[in-house]
């Protein structure tokens, strides 16, 4: 069975019930954010800034995109490439892409032209479709992606060098194409998270997408009955991947732009939602507003949430225990994956599990782990070394980029670039990404454990920890501090905190500023290390 089979499924047993809401409330900058009816698409009288799905119109609209790109000469082994904010038509078009056969390949929606462009060609992309927030930049490229490359556009007011998707798909057939596919087959292209430089095509094959599928259901219990939040960009596979679990039981999926915690806490109350995907700033952000006032859970109907969990980036102690002290009848899980492990949960903790919060956890449903040494042998327990790991969910390929290919996987282990260690129960804790590691005077630093200490600090609002060169001792551990609104916290009272920590792993520097994150939440240290490094040269030679 493929995820295309799981959507007819549910066209066929809940055609009439919502499979998704789309949700834009009044954002931070008091902006709001609107969107045009599709066809069949209902917007609620009480609310113009809802709108929402079922089941059948999914599959109609799926169909209607499927049947157009056909009638474009698109079969199996092309590639369609998609540029949109998170929206309603995003997963019908998706849809529409598999159902030919072809191969999906979102895109981020920060992409620079020159990225896109950089995307579309490794990608081998014959078909860009676009939304109106990105007509500037497609229209900077458009010499250069044009020759032999369809541009198709979802709004209003398409560009004269566009073919508007909407106007099209009207007039094709709502029925099922019914291109056979098998597990075997490519599905889509998803680029790497890099903060740097162009991101790696990472290719999954069909079954990739259903082991995602089922392995949500497993790990967090989805029923039909549930109803996911949906807040992180789908293009990026943590947010696509947990929704699955949401297509594999035909439960109802709801997508918010906007991540104040004023329209996660409102849009969790309205629809009603029972499993809440969050991203550590934003769990952070809505502890923060609960405990200053600024929001009041009275205002809200929560009973009903049962699951919150986080991935994409370590998750802090501290964070957790505040957040069940609030919370305290959540179910509470943490995600381990990577875009070349189809997302989350290759590694979990498990909903069972709270006695080990900190830990990333246990091998995922079908998955595999182990930790290896540089030379490639499992370590003792206990011992730091890189985190492996094997399952059906494991990538294809580094399209296009054999050599990449071979250093990642190798005898069908997936070698993730993060050091981990696994305790005595069994369980794997995520010491930091290999890259990330500071070499201080002889002595591994790594700054992830320094990270999850400073930001108990009540002071603090995030942190992020990386190495400065230095002439004496190679490189030291210099923190970069966001505080808290209100916070007078001076460099000596974030020293005085950090005397908790063994001396060697004390940051030598302190500087308060933004902690930047990207779309999925991750810490951006190379452009920390960019923006401090080559100014921040010290000695510290008279230092005790």
């Amino acid at each position: 069975m493929t995820i295309v089979d799981m959507l007819r499924h549910n066209a066929a047993a809940y055609p009439n019930e919502i499979a998704l809401v789309e949700v834009n409330p009044e954002i931070q900058d008091n902006r709001h954010v609107t969107w045009r009816e599709y066809e069949l698409v209902e917007t609620t009288e009480d609310n113009p800034y809802r709108r929402e799905m079922t089941w059948k119109v999914f599959e109609e609209q799926s169909n209607r995109f499927a049947n157009l790109l056909l009638s474009r000469g698109v079969h199996k082994d092309d590639k369609v490439a998609l540029l949109l904010y998170n929206c309603i038509e995003w997963l019908p078009l998706y849809f529409g892409v598999l159902k030919t056969g072809a191969t999906v390949v979102p895109l981020n929606f920060r992409y620079a032209s020159d990225e896109i462009e950089y995307c579309l060609k490794k990608s081998d992309a014959t078909i860009l479709v676009f939304g109106p927030e990105f007509i500037g930049r497609v229209e900077e490229i458009v010499p250069k992606i044009q020759k032999g490359r369809l541009l198709f556009y979802v709004g209003d007011d398409c560009p004269t060098w566009a073919e508007s998707e909407r106007e099209l798909s009207m007039f094709c057939s709502s029925d099922d194409p019914m291109i056979p596919l098998s597990e075997d087959e490519d599905a889509a292209i998803y680029y790497s998270s890099g903060t740097t430089g162009f991101p790696k095509a990472i290719l999954h094959h069909h079954r990739s997408l259903t082991q995602a599928a089922e392995m949500e259901v497993v790990h967090h219990k989805t029923t039909h009955d549930d109803v996911f939040l949906c807040i992180p960009p789908l293009y990026h596979t943590g947010a696509m991947m947990h929704w699955l679990g949401s297509l594999c039981v035909g439960g109802r999926g709801v997508l918010l732009r906007g991540v104040s915690p004023k329209s996660i806490l409102s849009t969790i109350s309205s629809e009603q939602c029972t499993i809440v995907w969050l991203l550590v700033p934003w769990a952070q952000d809505i502890l923060l507003a609960i405990e200053n006032g600024t929001v009041s859970l009275n205002d809200y109907k929560l009973d009903q949430w049962r699951l919150m969990h986080i991935g994409a980036q370590p998750v802090p102690k501290s964070l957790i225990k505040r957040w069940k002290q609030v919370f305290p009848h959540h179910q509470y899980d943490t995600n381990y994956g990577l875009s070349e492990s189809t997302g989350p949960g290759c590694v979990h903790l498990g909903l069972e599990n709270i006695d080990h919060v900190g830990a990333i956890g246990i091998p995922g449903y079908r998955w595999e782990a182990k930790i290896v040494d540089e030379q490639g042998n499992v370590v003792e327990q206990g011992a730091v070394g890189e985190l492996c790991v094997k399952g059906p969910g494991l990538m294809e390929c580094y399209y296009k980029d054999p050599e990449a290919t071979a250093e990642a996987l190798q005898d069908g282990w997936l070698h993730t670039g993060d050091m981990a260690r696994q305790d005595e129960d069994g369980f794997y804790w995520l010491v930091d990404r290999k890259k990330d590691v500071i070499i201080t005077g002889g002595e591994n630093l790594y700054p992830v454990q320094i990270e999850d200490f400073m930001s108990a600090d009540p002071d603090i609002q995030d942190v992020a920890v990386i190495g400065l060169p230095d002439e004496r001792l190679g490189e030291i551990a210099a923190a970069i501090v966001e505080l808290k609104p209100g916070s007078k916290a001076t460099e000596q009272d974030i020293a005085d905190f950090c005397q908790g920590l063994p001396r060697y792993k004390r940051p030598r520097k302190i500087i308060f500023a933004d902690v930047p994150r990207n779309a999925t939440g991750k810490i951006e240290k190379p452009l920390l290390r960019k923006r401090y490094g080559a100014s921040e040269l010290v000695n510290h030679e008279n230092q005790s």
